[in-house]
């Protein structure tokens, strides 16, 4: 089966103003390489807007319909083996919205769970993401991300989530990615890149030019990489970033091990 050749990338947020700090970078592939076509708040999508709960459903039918697109987005698709008692990932994300009350309560449950650790996933310690997926800087988008998106799409059979799902034609295709991670591979996670100052839009600039010259990412509307620099969050970036991670994942077909498949097939994978 060939991999589709519409590529979206998602900078996820679970704030409550998540409309204009998702941002969506939108690709397509040519050949080699992937045009990037348009890059954009999720507050622009269909039917959204900034606050959170009509944002994330906007964002989950913009998914749903494009069933010959891909997609990357960069929260935890799961947990702990040690802190998941399904025994299946498709189970603990069907079962998901019904064992915690809210994103405090599952940042506590799993924090409790876990003996007073964070703990991370087998794929959290090969791709060196950042935090463990209840960490108190990412505890909301794990929630969010899993209970107002993958569960609705996976309960509904809506879209498959690799590689825990095999790829289905007429189905949109989700994988789990990490800017950090993708940018630590490419040795430029050194370069702090969020924030206002000159240094701060040189250095996302330069990550730009980077990735484009080690994608393959090709941009030729100049006005997307003026939003890309100008936005001070670089979350914009980090779309851009999660669908080259996304195009690269797909082009280069690497399966994750196979001996961390116990592992995987609880936790969720992520593609760097």
């Amino acid at each position: 089966m060939h991999p589709p050749q519409h590529i979206y990338g998602i900078d996820f947020s679970g704030a409550q103003d998540a409309g204009k700090k998702i941002w969506i970078a939108e690709g397509v592939v040519k050949t080699d390489l992937l045009l990037i076509e348009d890059c954009f708040m999720a507050r622009d999508l269909q039917g959204s807007g900034n606050e959170l709960d009509i944002c994330l459903l906007a964002l989950k039918d913009f998914i749903k319909e494009n069933q010959d697109a891909a997609f990357g987005l960069d929260f935890p698709f799961g947990l702990s083996y040690v802190l998941v008692k399904q025994e299946s990932w498709k189970e603990f994300i069907i079962a998901f919205p019904n064992l915690y009350d809210g994103p405090d309560h599952f940042r506590q449950t799993s924090f409790s769970n876990a003996g007073n650790r964070e703990l991370k996933r087998k794929t959290d310690e090969e791709a060196e993401t950042p935090f463990s997926p209840y960490n108190l800087r990412i505890f909301k988008q794990t929630y969010y991300g899993i209970s107002e998106i993958l569960h609705p799409l996976i309960q509904n059979n809506h879209a498959c989530v690799l590689p825990m799902q095999k790829p289905a034609p007429k189905k949109p295709w989700i994988i789990e990615i990490c800017p950090a991670s993708t940018l630590q591979s490419l040795k430029l996670y050194h370069l702090q890149y969020k924030g206002r100052t000159d240094q701060h839009r040189h250095n996302r600039w330069e990550i730009l030019q980077e990735i484009v010259r080690i994608g393959p990412i090709h941009i030729d509307q100049p006005e997307i990489c003026r939003k890309i620099i100008e936005d001070t969050g670089g979350d914009a970036l980090d779309s851009v970033i999660a669908a080259m991670a996304t195009f690269r994942a797909l082009k280069n077909n690497v399966p994750p091990p196979k001996e961390w498949r116990d592992f995987w097939n609880i936790e969720g994978y992520v593609y760097v």
